[in-house]
């Protein structure tokens, strides 16, 4: 998912709210009418969640000015049973980014910093890459900085361990590389966010947490919001993070993370109108200030970008929005605002699987629908008719595909009439709706097999909100079990502090590593592997022999691995 503070980009959108809400959506919609008042609308689209037995959501819907309407659903912690309400503060993820943002315009109006200085100027623990990186990168994601929460994940840093600051610098400071030259591409990376609360402090003085209290929470009256830098602080009416537990029930999903940045705000739907509406009527900064703040970044070349600084700019069926989301853990959040319509609705929730920006947008069309474009009028084949291809056409599809961008990997394969879809650690079963296109069971993602000079089709991946993937096909490398024994073996990184250990089992090559699947390591092009998300592409020397690997992992690329032993030296 890509605009979140998370380490791994999630394909598909989540299931497990699909599964909890179907039962409970589907009795209301058979034993009551349709709910008469924007408000029982409102609580309707958030059914699922209103129970005691449940983790769930806040929402807050802002109007012209004033908080039309609020309230929490399901609980705040399952272990005191303590409900959730508008007063409940929740970890916000990533859409604490325009906060980070704000606080660089508001000293750049100072005069204390430009958006377009080196970032070294404040920062020189970062590399020399021989290529101005500006804060202005950091702002748009345009930086080319390796993201450190994968990073971090790479070394085994699970997100329940403490980190601090000075870690999350230490292993910037080890990269050697750029996933690209600044301003050429556009990839969500944390460690820009992050760098900038480093830049803040060193330019004001003062914390990111202190500063953002003296200048936007305090003269705001924003008396529930703060960075959270320190895991041991006590927090009033804070939510728990929750995650679904195999089998049934809930866990606690909760960091010990204390940089900040990227993220790190805890604040309540009742505090975010105040925020939202200085949008319109500036209490602190100006208009220029927030014309900037909403403004697309470009590339090099020129092509516009759809983020500004810490916020995503587009429409919703017609109508201008301007938002961002965040995931963290157990928590999820989104402040989607209409600003013609002088309208937003920020919704937080405390459950891993729950998906605010969704539910936002549901929230939206019921007060602004009359506004909005009518929505597109699905495919006709699949409606009542659907289309069924036959076994030959599906087995035409099977195989490999590689994304033009990225190189992601994603392979399709057939049964039963349907296709399976499997990339980035998921597995997607499709059905087919017209000749050459195919829909998930889960709302919103979709797949179109286009012309190609090549024996099979290349690929379009939909999925809302999420935009396009291009794949081009593949011929899939199959290497013999005996040739598997020259990628088994440790390798070690001077960029990550980490021994990946890749051993053979059952005829597949494994990775033992603490926070990566121990899941087989698929073949895809000759000499390179890849699992989930993550692409392992092995290096030889001229003898032929296996010397180390590149291993790209959605927001880093490149990271260099060396053999350091061989499968002899791997133990039990």
């Amino acid at each position: 998912m890509n605009g979140q503070r998370n380490r791994a980009p999630s394909f598909v959108l989540a299931a497990a709210l699909a599964a909890l809400a179907a039962p409970l959506g589907a009795q209301s919609a058979a034993a009551a009418p349709t709910p008469s008042t924007p408000e029982a609308r409102v609580d309707a689209v958030f059914a699922a969640f209103d129970r005691t037995d449940s983790p769930g959501c806040a929402v807050g819907v802002y109007r012209d000015g004033r908080l039309a309407y609020a309230r929490g659903y399901g609980m705040a912690n399952l272990e005191l049973h303590v409900g959730n309400s508008s007063e409940t503060a929740f970890d916000i993820g990533s859409t604490a980014k325009q906060f980070a943002a704000f606080s660089i315009l508001l000293l750049a109006r100072d005069g204390k910093l430009s958006v377009d200085d080196d970032i070294r100027k404040y920062v020189p623990e970062i590399p020399d890459y021989g290529t101005r990186i500006t804060i202005r990168h950091l702002l748009t994601h345009t930086s080319g900085l390796r993201d450190y929460l994968e990073l971090m994940d790479l070394e085994g840093v699970r997100e329940e361990d403490l980190t601090t600051e000075q870690d999350a610098l230490d292993i910037l400071s080890r990269q050697k590389a750029l996933n690209f030259p600044p301003g050429s591409e556009h990839l969500y990376s944390n460690s820009g966010y992050f760098l900038l609360s480093i830049i803040v402090k060193r330019s004001s003085g003062k914390s990111l947490r202190d500063f953002a209290q003296e200048r936007i929470f305090g003269p705001l009256g924003m008396t529930h919001t703060q960075y959270d830098e320190d895991h041991t602080r006590l927090i009033s009416n804070r939510a728990t993070g929750y995650a679904p537990r195999e089998g049934g029930g809930f866990g606690i999903s909760m960091s010990d993370f204390e940089q900040n940045g990227d993220g790190g705000i805890l604040t309540t739907v009742e505090d975010l109108q105040r925020w939202d509406e200085n949008f319109y009527q500036p209490r602190i900064g100006d208009p220029d200030l927030i014309a900037r703040m909403q403004t697309p970044g470009k590339l090099n070349n020129g092509k516009a970008l759809t983020y500004a600084f810490g916020l995503s700019v587009g429409k919703n069926r017609g109508l201008r929005t301007v938002s961002h989301g965040g995931a963290w853990v157990g928590y999820r959040a989104q402040l989607l605002r209409y600003p013609d319509q002088h309208f937003s609705v920020a919704c937080l929730c405390n459950l891993s699987t729950s998906n605010p920006s969704r539910l936002a947008s549901k929230i939206a069309e019921i007060y602004l629908g009359d506004l909005m474009e009518k929505e597109a009028a699905p495919p006709a084949a699949a409606t009542d008719q659907a289309f069924t291809p036959s076994e030959s056409d599906l087995a035409a599809l099977a195989g490999a595909y590689r994304e033009t961008s990225s190189g992601a990997v994603l392979f399709l394969s057939s049964a039963r009439g349907r296709l399976l879809m499997e990339i980035e650690g998921e597995r997607v079963p499709l059905s087919a709706t017209a000749p050459n296109r195919f829909e998930s069971t889960q709302e919103g993602l979709s797949l179109l097999a286009l012309p190609s000079p090549a024996r099979r089709p290349r690929l379009e991946v939909r999925e809302e909100g999420e935009g396009t993937r291009s794949f081009e096909p593949i011929d899939s490398w199959t290497p013999a079990a005996a040739d598997l024994q020259a990628f088994a073996g440790a390798y070690a990184s001077d960029e990550v502090a980490a021994v990946f250990r890749f051993t053979i089992k059952d005829g597949q090559l494994v990775l033992r590593h603490r926070t990566i699947p121990a899941n087989p390591w698929k073949p895809t092009l000759k000499n390179s592997f890849s699992e989930g998300y993550r692409r392992a592409t092995f290096q030889r020397d001229k003898a032929g022999k296996v010397t180390g690997f590149k291993l790209d992992a959605g927001r880093v690329r490149g990271i260099v691995f060396r053999k350091i032993s061989g499968p002899g030296s791997l133990g039990g």
